[in-house]
């Protein structure tokens, strides 16, 4: 009778796989001139890969796992380190501000401190917003220089947005005072001048990441004056991340529905892929208006190495109750004899033409409140890979708008009764529309109409999200290779901010 090891070794010994395998690595070991006494033999060749496989093994369940925690532990202390980076930085700048004033006080108690910020702006979002809120801290008045269109497209290329547009939307930031058209790309030192001069500017203000144009330190001559300032970057969002979204858009496999999915989103936020509604900033599916399934390229089932789902749960963006209370500071309830105006939608890649939409609600009552729908529900609706930005952005971008006065968030889609009382609302409004009436839109404002107070306005301006993707799908090849050589650049610059930091806190950095 075999034991159980004799079997073993005569089952194994007896493969093809095994007979083979010696006699080749015999073949390489008497080319080596390896005695015949010392060639491997079948039961020598069984015994040494079992004892591999049950080590790697062995070692995979005592110690693999481990490793994998270790990682996800240093992952969360990371995360955490870069939340307590923000806030010390948040401290710091209130801390430079009240420095700031205190110096000023010993000059002239009522004087204002200028902040001048400048930038291209182009396809602008909150984290430009959040630059402009961390500027206006270091004073009590921002003025902010757009480059012009001509400056942009001779230091890097013609600019998506053009200068109107990118107007429109700093002067809709809440964070703004002044704006200021046609500014060079490159601060020279006698329109430094100029801006000092004529806007009686103190500091001028950009944030702390290089920004270097041939070579050249674009801010040198207000760093020479002692008039600089510099503020930390908002992590985890930048034009290049949500162009490369947009450029996943535009690639055909990623759109259910084809070009018609792409055709909405005018002014203000609403569904309809077909008209000019003033709130379009959806895409609404006909084909599946009455659908009640959630489309199959949703977060659950998101594949970042396909690059498919959901395209606003790629953001890497970090929105904290710190973050959003910054967004909201000033806001207020509104007053008892108050018109109360509500506009809801997705509000997504939040535009100028969104801006100039609220503005024109804003006109019609005293305090205004949008509603910003959830991602699942924009999903449903939108099928393909909206929304572009995720709810956290969506309501960042909104709550940077002047033009509103509080938001809500994750909007319901049907207006009820109770939701009119509750947040005493005196009007309803969405945008006109062009076409066939949609059963959901009638169903979704069907309480207000019968209250009698829905109103329909028509669009300000025709700019729809349709704009945006159709020009950088014009240029997808070369927006695509920029946006590798920037993204390849940001991540360089950030784990060497990082790095640097850890030197400095183990007291090993200069």
């Amino acid at each position: 009778v075999l034991s159980i090891r004799e079997y073993f070794l005569l089952t194994l010994t007896a493969t093809p796989f095994v007979q083979h395998s010696v006699t080749k690595i015999n073949i390489l070991l008497r080319w080596a001139t390896v005695p015949e006494k010392s060639l491997l033999t079948n039961e020598e060749f069984v015994l040494s890969s079992t004892a591999v496989i049950v080590t790697l093994i062995g070692y995979y369940v005592l110690f693999g796992k481990r490793h994998g925690r270790k990682r996800e532990v240093l992952l969360e202390e990371l995360r955490l380190a870069q939340r307590q980076v923000h806030s010390l930085e948040e401290k710091l700048l209130i801390s430079m501000r009240e420095d700031m004033s205190s110096k000023r006080k010993h000059n002239s108690s009522s004087r204002e401190i200028r902040i001048f910020m400048d930038g291209a702006f182009d396809v602008m979002h909150y984290g430009h917003m959040n630059a402009f809120r961390l500027g206006r801290t270091l004073g009590t008045y921002l003025i902010v220089g757009v480059n012009s269109d001509e400056s942009i497209t001779r230091c890097k290329g013609p600019p998506l947005m053009n200068d109107e547009e990118r107007l429109t939307m700093v002067e809709g930031c809440k964070f703004v005072d002044k704006v200021v058209p046609n500014c060079p790309y490159i601060m020279t030192s006698e329109y430094l001048d100029y801006i000092f001069n004529t806007y009686d500017v103190d500091y001028v203000v950009h944030g702390d990441d290089p920004c270097i144009v041939d070579g050249k330190d674009v801010y040198e001559s207000a760093k020479r004056l002692g008039k600089y300032r510099s503020i930390p970057r908002t992590e985890g969002v930048s034009t290049t991340d949500i162009v490369g979204r947009m450029l996943l858009m535009t690639k055909e496999h990623h759109l259910r529905g084809g070009a018609e999915m792409i055709n909405g989103g005018g002014g203000g936020g609403g569904e309809r892929g077909d008209s000019d509604d003033a709130s379009d900033n959806e895409i609404h599916n006909e084909s599946n208006k009455e659908d009640d399934t959630v489309s199959v390229m949703t977060a659950s089932n998101f594949n970042e190495e396909e690059d498919t789902g959901v395209l606003g749960h790629r953001s890497k963006f970090l929105t904290t109750s710190m973050m959003l209370r910054l967004f909201t500071a000033g806001v207020k309830h509104p007053e008892d004899g108050m018109k109360v105006i509500y506009v809801d939608g997705a509000w997504d890649m939040f535009h100028c033409g969104h801006v100039e939409f609220l503005k024109k609600v804003s006109e019609r009552g005293d305090y205004v409140i949008v509603g910003i729908h959830g991602d699942t529900a924009v999903n449903k609706r939108c099928g393909a890979n909206f929304p572009l930005m995720n709810l956290h952005e969506r309501v960042l971008s909104v709550l940077g708008c002047k033009y509103m006065n509080d938001v809500l968030i994750d909007a319901p889609m049907k207006i009820t009764p109770d939701m009119i009382a509750s947040l005493k609302i005196t009007e309803v409004v969405h945008g006109t529309e062009n076409g066939e009436t949609s059963i959901n839109f009638d169903d979704r404002y069907r309480y207000p109409k019968e209250m009698g107070i829905c109103t329909a306005i028509e669009s300000p301006s025709e700019f729809k999200l349709n704009n945006i993707l159709s020009r950088i799908s014009k240029k997808q090849a070369e927006l695509q290779s920029k946006i590798d050589r920037k993204q390849k650049a940001e991540r360089e610059w950030f784990d060497n901010k990082y790095q640097n930091g850890q030197k400095s806190s183990n007291g090993t950095g200069k």
